[in-house]
Parts: C-alpha cells; structure tokens; sequence
C-alpha cells in the first residue's frame, strides 16, 4: 500500500501552544519507518501550509483565531482530496480543528468514487460546537459540526462541497460534552459510545457494529485518533486530558479491528502536544497505534526496557 504522510502544523485551534510541533514528532518516533517495515511504500509529503488568511468578523467574540483556521480548512481540503487519489493518507497533527479541513476533501474524494463517507471519531469530546455555540472559542472544538453539514458556519467556513451525514459517524470514547453539544448531536442522529457503554458491553462490540454499517454500504472510513481518546495515565502529551480514557490495550484492539475490517482508507493523528508528553512516550504510542491499524500484530511488540 502507498501511504501517504502529509504533516498539518495546526496550533490556531487549540487553547494551548506546541500541537504545531506534532508532525515533527511522528518523525521522530519513526512512524514512516515502523509502516515502511510492514511491507507499505511511505511518502512523506512535508507539512501543508495554510492558505493567505482573510479578513472576517464574527458576532461570536469569543471566537479565536477564526481567520486563522478558515486558510487552514482551504489547505487541507485540497491537500486531502489530492493525496486520497492514489494512496493512503495519514494526517499528522495539528489540532483537531484540522479535521474541518482533512474530512471534507477526503468527502469530496468518496463522493467523487460514488461511493458514502463513514467517520469513526476517538475522542473524549464530541466537537460538535457551531461558531455560534462555543463558548471558549477555540475552534477544534467545531469541525463534525462542519462537515456534517450543520448550520452556522455560511459565510464564514468554506462551503462543504459533500456534507457527511452524521448517521454514518460514530463517536467513540466520549466523556465530556458541553450540554449544547449534547442538543445539537441528539437532533443530528451520531452514534455516541461513551466511556460508560465501554465499561458495559467492551469497545469492540460497538465498533464492530459500526463496521458493519460501513461495510453494508460499501462506504469509505476515515478515522480521526485524538490523544484524548487514550487514559491521560499513558498519554500525557494533549492540553485537553480528561481521566478515564481508553487502555494501552483497548485502543490496540480498535486499532487491529480497524485493521481487520479493510475499510480505513485514511487517518487523522490530532492533539498531540510534544511540549507536554514525558520523554516522547505519547508520540511513540500514537505511532505504534497507527502501525497497528496498517498491520502491526500484538506479537510484533518488541519487549522495551526503560
């Protein structure tokens, strides 16, 4: 398989400095050389720079850096539309906001195929805030509102080409979520497994129904891994750590589902925050998690001494 590394050096979203510094810590925990050991061509296309910002004013004052973010969605739309034609695409973040960006071209390309976009979203939070609704103003907090398509965003966001419909996301290791959010993403119809589901019935139950789904309708899957999707004990790096996150062992799991399943057709790594992880070991996990879902098996890991 040709992969496709494609760096997205977002800080404008995040409340906190140093996410910009995450594609260059994919490299230096060998993510391109642990996937070029599975057998796959790997490419690393550079980091992809934002578009000239525009001027805008929005009622929200709140709002930071909105003219910031928007180059940034134009940039990456059509850095993931180009890099999803022939291969593989692994985004390395960058603030989530970049995913405003990364899943309305990786859209464009299924919709292009003829064929629906599926997004399974890890994360401790929803991202389902509208430029009208969020109150801290820091914009990795809006993009499933964006590209699914929900109002608040004309005028300002680009317009979405290929809107997903939010029944075909599926939200996955969620523990905190404003109560507008909450309205919001009920009216929309996302599958939510929150932490408590986990705990009840396992996570590979849920997500193996929502592969399922994505099989049946011969859709297309994106996948966008946060940091805060994993317990904070073993992945400190992120400025949003929310207690109770998955295990080193179930986000493997997903990982080698994902695997499995042969629908992931690409990848977003967002929130990391080298400034913040503890000797590279958040890097280093995330990386080894990407490996897992492009084919790295449990009894590949190498014993590791500390």
């Amino acid at each position: 398989m040709l992969v496709k590394l494609v760096g997205a050096p977002v800080q404008d979203g995040a409340g906190r400095k140093g996410c910009d510094m995450g594609p260059a810590a994919y490299r230096a925990a060998g993510l391109a050389e642990s996937l070029t050991e599975l057998g796959h061509q790997v490419v690393d296309t550079g980091d992809v720079k934002p578009m000239a910002p525009r001027q805008h004013s929005h009622p929200n004052k709140a709002i930071k850096k909105l003219d910031q973010t928007i180059a940034w969605i134009e940039a990456l739309d059509a850095a993931a539309f180009e890099a999803s034609d022939d291969g593989f695409p692994v985004f390395m973040g960058g603030d989530h906001s970049l995913s405003a960006g990364t899943v309305t071209g990786i859209a464009r390309r299924a919709q292009a195929q003829g064929r629906p976009l599926f997004v399974l979203w890890l994360d401790a939070h929803t991202d389902f805030h509208t430029l009208d609704t969020t109150g801290s103003g820091n914009l990795h907090g809006v993009p499933v509102a964006y590209f699914t398509g929900q109002p608040g965003f004309e005028g300002y966001f680009p317009d979405v080409v290929a809107p997903v419909d939010p029944n075909n996301v599926s939200m996955i290791g969620i523990r905190s979520v404003d109560p507008e959010e909450r309205r919001l993403i009920t009216a929309a119809g996302v599958d939510i497994v929150d932490m408590r589901m986990i705990d009840e019935e396992g996570i590979a139950a849920p997500l193996k129904r929502f592969l399922k789904k994505v099989k049946d309708a011969d859709g297309l899957l994106h996948v966008s891994l946060d940091v805060d999707f994993l317990d904070p004990a073993i992945a400190p790096a992120v400025g949003t750590t929310v207690p109770g996150g998955a295990t080193f062992r179930e986000a493997h799991l997903v990982m080698e589902l994902l695997h499995d399943s042969g629908l992931v057709t690409s990848l977003d790594l967002v929130e990391l925050n080298p400034f913040l992880d503890e000797r590279g070991r958040t890097a280093i996990l995330m990386a080894d998690l990407a490996a897992s879902l492009l084919g790295k098996q449990v009894m590949d890991r190498p014993t590791r001494s500390f």
